[in-house]
């Protein structure tokens, strides 16, 4: 029987996980629970897959993750797995799972400290220092400690979401390195866990640590092996601004020759110990800042006159080629900075140096970058240095816009088009700044000989460049090509006196330990292990093994996530390429609040419920039906062609009664996917465009072809058509839905909460009070051009058309005065409901007849005009996606759109008021429409008012989402975020809101309903 019958025969089969979690492990998490510990104990694979992967090409499935809560929790972590039984229980610390190199995957139990143990525990202003537990995010500690004027200096690109734990364990450093050093330079303290449950503190402001634990033998012989071997570290290891990571022997030895444990626990990857808290000192913020942006006609070019820059006392000096560059271009960060890095005429564009100025003076800056830009004149009308030109930035927004675009580098490498992709295995090289584009040179030669395209950015002042050879690794020859290029560039690096890991750690390279080291030296780091952790509970495998023990180390080769994704047939995974290419870069983990993306992640603090985390789920989804047989592209294709039975809804209630008790991994998925809100952030704010959104319809598409869908589905889907109908009776239908045990039986046998209420007079009796004709396309057809070009298509939508007419009407009397003759368009149903529950063949019909229409109507050359964001950008996402090339070329414009062009036809007026207008925009229309807001304050601008942007996230509404009852909590906290602290300090009646659904959320809450900024603009006319 070939896979096609196959599939047909068994349409979508259960798929179980493997039962392959050592009893030993069951065990041992049962008495830890039992033990009392408070944290959260996860076994569901969903949730172990989650945690699977990182920022790395490798992917390793743990036993189990658990989430401690307080060090206690860690500490009984250790004494419980220190009984005999449990020896071979092991564990990796996992923070932000941002790492390149996989150092936080583990066949054991991976330890999660991001989401719970968050908090900043203590701030010092007198003395500079602050105190945090260690899931505690860069970005976040940052804003906790600005008020006082400090901040934490080791920059990375993944700030606004790797963990300062993370930071520690890899020893991170980043951007400005050369003048703030590595994290370990800024630690003053560590709270360390040992596998025995031990605690010390580093700086042994607690005493002494117990005798006879593994604490106090790490403290005795990590000192001796430090003293012991005091020269031959000296001489082994270079004078690099990027020291050697991981067991820090070098540096544990002060200046005042004291023994530091700290600087043998920064970098040690979670080898030796859990760090659960750290005491780390405070930089002063730079009250004086300058960026200049210099151009290069090669990469080449920037590369060597980098050093040039260091000389000029330069805080620091970043550079990023111009592949990046183009990708950035492409992606929504570069309407941003485009006016800040911008083309040189009739040059192209190679490379670019990043050169940054900072100090608490404004005249030590003022004179560092004259006497910068002086130099670049001169070197410029020479035509020497491969300049072509630069661009100063002093204002701090721009100069942090552009750091914003740098940061997303990881990101923007990954989606590089085609299916070899850029990937870290050799990206964070580092050799002494002199020798750098020499060694570069001989790099990209390997990688030229090799046939590979890569892209490059990184820290040249500190000699480390980012460095990602693009392969398919779901090819196994192209797998086996990165061993032996990594191979090479260690032999590369040797030769240039450099490091293969100048900062983002070891992971799966430790197998070139032994080589850097050295035999004898080695051997001594092997005693450390041994000491701290004598049976190789912690982090096996990564750094090195216990002194006398048989455990290996993890290879550069072992199992990757290329292994599982190519057992799924290449046009499956071409198909689903929006789940398929995330690399992992963990960008959706933001912690801005403002952030739009992602807001279940947000609130859950669950790895699953983020585009990375639903990506990954689907990935496995479709391994595990490609490995049952299943067809998938010709399953989907029936799910569009099969018709309704009643043998088909039978069997579906049937399975679905019976899930409870029949294990299907798709339930675990159908769960993650269940708390998406469809925003669509995903789409446009990941730099790798991980839609989840659409592969979520899909999901839901094929997963409801074997279980019957809930009765609240039915009821989205189908609300286009049940509103013209209700709406004929508005006042009954809202005393029904008014009534108390109406609304408790909408919520306990539909699931819905919150119903709105239906527009009372509706917009047919409110276009009564109007001059506007009625849509008559033969009419229309029969005007002169001249004539036509002063009307105006109102495209309806279902939100503000049944429930908001009052919106659709201001709209109708702003188009009358500013001179406009509006036209009503006949309702036709858009399905973006539709397509958000999965209904995918209703969509489709639904897509095709309103595309059919709105194409008719396009010939008339009249624009056409949406109020609703979600709505009008359905037909721009959803229906090209489906609809492709037979969409047509019919388009839909919001209404700044519409008026933006057109202010030039209206009076500009005289600001009266002093008093500015509030923007909250919607989600989906501030990612897919950056510019939108900037638009809007244009317009109100010509109409002679202020209007001021709110930085906000979702309003956690989203369509029907926020009425749903299992989703009525995760709705109000996504809303506390940050649309309710930020309302509650503005007035009200300033505040405008673009989106439907975002002013019902607002209503629902506050009580109030305000305004769309269409009809702010009517006050003003």
């Amino acid at each position: 029987m070939d896979q096609r019958s196959r599939g047909r025969k068994h349409m979508l089969p259960r798929l179980h996980h493997q039962s392959d979690i050592d009893p030993v492990v069951l065990s041992y998490l049962h008495e830890l629970e039992a033990a009392g510990f408070t944290g959260d104990i996860e076994t569901q694979y969903s949730s172990r897959f989650a945690v699977a992967t990182d920022n790395s090409v490798y992917q390793q499935l743990p036993q189990a993750v658990v989430h401690p809560r307080t060090t206690e929790d860690v500490s009984l972590i250790g004494k419980i797995s220190s009984k005999p039984q449990f020896e071979r229980v092991t564990f990796s610390p996992r923070g932000g799972g941002t790492g390149t190199n996989g150092q936080s995957l583990t066949k054991g139990i991976v330890v999660d400290l991001s989401r719970h143990m968050n908090k900043v525990l203590e701030i010092n202003e007198k003395e500079g220092w602050v105190r945090v537990q260690s899931g505690v995010i860069k970005d976040q500690l940052n804003d906790a400690v600005r008020p006082y004027g400090y901040f934490f200096s080791p920059d990375l690109s993944t700030s606004n979401r790797a963990t300062l734990g993370g930071m520690v364990n890899t020893d991170a450093s980043g951007q400005g390195s050369l003048k703030y050093g590595k994290t370990s330079n800024h630690v003053l303290s560590l709270q360390a866990v040992f596998a025995d449950g031990s605690l010390l503190e580093s700086d042994l402001s607690a005493g002494q640590p117990e005798v006879g634990s593994y604490a106090e033998k790490a403290l005795q012989v990590t000192e001796q092996v430090c003293r012991d071997k005091r020269q031959q570290i000296l001489d082994k290891f270079p004078p690099l601004n990027r020291f050697l990571t991981g067991y820090d022997l070098k540096n544990a030895i002060t200046d005042d020759d004291e023994f530091d444990i700290t600087r043998v626990l920064c970098g040690a990857e979670g080898s030796l110990a859990f760090i659960t808290e750290a005491k780390l000192n405070l930089t002063p913020i730079p009250k004086a800042r300058t960026l200049v942006n210099i151009k290069y006609d090669s990469f080449d070019s920037a590369l060597r006159n980098a050093p040039l820059m260091v000389e000029a006392q330069a805080l620091s000096v970043e550079t990023v080629d111009s592949k990046v560059l183009n990708l950035a271009k492409q992606d929504i960060v570069w309407h941003s900075v485009r006016d800040l890095i911008t083309d040189v005429p009739g040059k192209e564009m190679q490379g670019i140096n990043i050169v940054e100025f900072a100090d608490q003076d404004q005249a030590t800056v003022d004179g560092l970058v004259a006497s910068l830009v002086e130099r670049l004149d001169e070197t410029l009308s020479k035509g020497e240095a491969g300049i072509i030109g630069f661009q100063v930035c002093t204002d701090l927004a721009s100069i942090n816009r552009i750091y914003g675009m740098r940061k997303k580098a990881v990101g923007l490498l990954g989606a590089a088009k085609g299916r070899a992709k850029p990937i870290p295995f050799t990206e964070d090289t580092c050799v002494p700044p002199e020798n750098l584009a020499d060694y570069i040179a001989e790099f990209r030669a390997l990688l030229d000989s090799k046939g590979l395209a890569y892209g490059m950015f990184g820290h040249v002042d500190a000699g480390v460049l980012h460095v990602r050879p693009a392969l398919d690794m779901c090819d196994p020859d192209q797998e086996r090509m990165m061993l032996e290029v990594s191979d090479e560039v260690v032999k590369l690096v040797a030769k240039y006196g450099g490091l293969m890991w100048g900062e983002h750690g070891k992971g799966y390279r430790s197998e070139y330990s032994p080589a850097f080291f050295g035999e004898e030296l080695f051997a001594e780091l092997r005693r450390v292990k041994a000491a701290f952790d004598p049976h190789n509970k912690m982090n096996p495998g990564k750094i090195c093994t216990p002194l006398e023990s048989n455990d290996e180390l993890v290879k550069v080769a072992s199992v990757t996530r290329g292994y599982y994704d190519r057992q799924i047939d290449v046009q499956v995974r071409d198909s689903f390429k929006q789940a398929m290419e995330c690399n992992g870069n963990g960008l959706c983990f933001n912690y801005d609040t403002a952030s739009p993306m992602c807001p279940s992640m947000k609130i859950l603090a669950d790895r699953r419920h983020s585009p990375k985390g639903r990506a990954g789920l689907v990935r496995e989804w479709l391994r595990q039906l490609t490995e049952q047989g299943v067809d998938i592209m010709s399953l989907e294709q029936e799910t569009y062609q099969s018709k309704a039975s009643l043998k088909g809804l039978i069997d579906r209630v049937r399975n679905r009664i019976n899930q409870r008790h029949e294990y299907d991994f798709s339930h675990e998925v159908y769960e993650a996917m269940n708390g998406c809100l469809a925003c669509k952030a995903c789409a446009s704010q990941c730099p790798i465009k991980v839609d989840v959104p659409s592969f979520r319809s899909r999901f839901l598409n094929i997963y409801h072809s074997r279980y019957q869908r809930p009765m609240k589905d039915y009821l989205v889907a189908n609300i286009e058509t049940m509103l013209p109908l209700m709406a004929k009776v508005p006042k009954v239908v809202n005393t029904m839905l008014a009534q108390g045990w109406v609304k408790n039986m909408t919520a306990s046998t539909v699931g819905y909460v919150d119903a709105p209420l239906l527009s009372v007079p509706t917009l047919a009796k409110r276009i009564r009070r109007h001059p506007i004709e009625p849509f008559d396309m033969q009419r229309l057809f029969s005007l002169p051009e001249e004539e036509r070009a002063q009307y105006t298509i109102i495209v309806q939508d279902p939100f503000t058309s049944y429930y908001e007419a009052d919106v659709v009407e201001d709209f109708i009397s702003l188009l009358i005065k500013l001179g406009k003759k509006p036209v009503l368009l006949p309702f036709k149903p858009n399905g973006k409901a539709q397509h958000i529950k999965g209904f995918l063949k209703q969509f489709k019909s639904t897509a095709e007849t309103a595309a059919d229409f709105l194409n008719q109507v396009a010939k008339l050359g009249i624009p056409m005009v949406g109020v609703d964001p979600a709505l009008v950008l359905c037909y721009r996402d959803e229906y090209v996606e489906l609809l492709g090339d037979n969409l047509g070329d019919f388009n839909v414009l919001l209404v700044h759109e519409w008026l933006l062009p057109r202010l030039s036809e209206f009076e500009q007026k005289t600001a009266t008021d002093d008093s500015p207008w509030y923007l909250f925009g919607h989600c989906t229309e501030k990612t897919k429409l950056p510019n939108t807001e900037k638009e809007w304050g244009a317009i109100f601008t010509h109409f002679g008012a202020t209007l001021q942007s709110v930085p906000v996230g979702c309003c956690g509404m989203a369509g029907t989402f926020g009425h749903e009852v299992d989703k009525l909590q995760m709705s109000k906290d996504i809303y506390a975020l940050s649309w309710k602290p930020n309302l509650d300090k503005l007035p009200m009646d300033r505040c405008l809101i673009s989106g439907y659904s975002c002013r019902s959320q607002v209503k629902r809450f506050e009580h109030v309903k305000p305004k769309h900024p269409l009809q702010a603009l009517l006050t003003l006319l």
